[in-house]
């Protein structure tokens, strides 16, 4: 599994604008977003189809979630949480 390339963050693209609305993270580059020194949130694409990688409760670990409804609910129901943890 790749990271999303152009195309595919392309279709992302109204994602990618409400996550960058929170402010709690950095986007480093086009769809990788970083909490301080850490990835918190990037996408990866495969014949499956494109899934998002969020940092979860272990900070070792990311979940996987394909980016659907469903994923994008979860994409962002955490960085909501995030920023107003962060009171961004």
């Amino acid at each position: 599994m790749r990271h999303a390339r152009a195309e595919a963050l392309d279709q992302l693209e109204p994602l990618l604008t409400r996550i960058r609305a929170y402010g709690a993270l950095k986007e480093k580059s086009r769809g990788i977003f970083y909490r301080g020194s850490k990835a918190f949130l990037h996408f990866h694409e495969d014949p499956a189809g494109l899934f998002v990688d969020i940092r979860g409760a272990n900070p070792k670990d990311f979940d996987r979630f394909l980016v659907d409804a469903a994923g994008e609910t979860e994409v962002l129901a955490r960085v909501a949480a995030l920023a107003h943890a962060t009171g961004e």
